[in-house]
């Protein structure tokens, strides 16, 4: 009897929609329409969530908080599965966050995080136009590139305890030459794109919260050590932990057990060379040490 064929299984639904100007685009941008689902231990839901704060959207998305360790198979979050059986009837997948949803049907719009922060930078909250500057997309994608496979996915590589020494030799390299980059601008701009705030300091902090607190503990004491070598840059991260729409998302206990939760990978000597006391520098909600300027 000749072999079944193999065949691939059916692709999970993907909800990709957007926010657009005016009615005619289907979702578009009205106060209290939409609610943010996030767990800010996540880097995804961490992102969304100080762009919230910057933009001031407490009152025109509202935000559900979610535990910071998935409680459901697949990393899914068991409140959020009533949501995706209304998106797409007896949804095969975890019911992950982030996730945007329509309060009008009880629809989910969107769970992929880049769409998600673009609209909100883009139709709502105050000093959006800054937050996400006109004429400024080529730069945005580039930084957010770097954040994902100059440091994220390179992190990951060095540190992944089956490669071989050469392919950690060079994804560390590659991590350091991103870092470089960023210790260069840094070294003359209070931000990454220049003397004001945007959305690509989101993507470069939540980067290296990341960096420090999950990758660092997949890698040796002298990668971390190398790591840490670029003064402007730590310090920048410092500053940005102060600001309370950066520190006040910071769920650094939440982070340590999701990282728990989920990790399968060995621990390395890195692991006891903190970066940053990242406690020390988040801001008491105040203002008071909310300062974003350089010393």
């Amino acid at each position: 009897m000749p072999a079944a064929p193999l065949t691939s299984p059916p692709p999970l639904p993907s909800f990709r929609g957007r926010i657009g100007g005016d009615a005619s685009s289907g979702y578009y941008a009205v106060a209290r329409r939409y609610r943010l689902h996030l767990s800010p231990s996540c880097p995804h839901s961490l992102r969304l969530a100080v762009a919230h704060s910057l933009l001031g959207l407490d009152d025109t998305l509202p935000v559900t908080l979610l535990p910071p360790v998935p409680d459901a198979p697949g990393g899914g979050h068991a409140v959020l599965r009533p949501l995706y059986e209304a998106s797409s009837h007896r949804h095969p997948g975890p019911a992950t966050a982030p996730v945007l949803s329509d309060e009008w049907t009880g629809r989910i719009v969107s769970t992929h995080a880049p769409d998600i922060l673009r609209d909100m930078a883009r139709h709502f909250g105050r000093d959006r136009r800054a937050l996400w500057p006109r004429g400024a997309e080529a730069e945005l994608d580039a930084v957010e590139h770097l954040c994902t496979y100059g440091v994220e996915e390179a992190a990951q590589s060095a540190g992944r305890a089956g490669a071989g020494a050469g392919e950690r030799r060079t994804a560390l390299a590659r991590l350091l030459g991103t870092l470089r980059q960023w210790e260069s601008r840094l070294g003359f701009h209070d931000f990454v794109l220049g003397d004001r705030l945007t959305v690509a300091d989101v993507h470069v902090w939540v980067t290296l919260v990341q960096l420090d607190l999950v990758h660092r503990r997949h890698l040796d004491a002298d990668a971390v050590h190398r790591i840490a070598a670029h003064p402007h840059l730590w310090a920048y991260a410092r500053r940005l932990a102060a600001h309370p729409a950066f520190g006040r998302h910071l769920d650094l206990p939440g982070i340590a057990r999701r990282h728990h939760a989920r990790c399968q990978g060995l621990e390395a000597a890195g692991a006891a060379v903190q970066i940053l006391d990242w406690a020390a520098h988040i801001a008491d909600g105040t203002g008071r040490t909310s300062s974003l300027r350089r010393p």
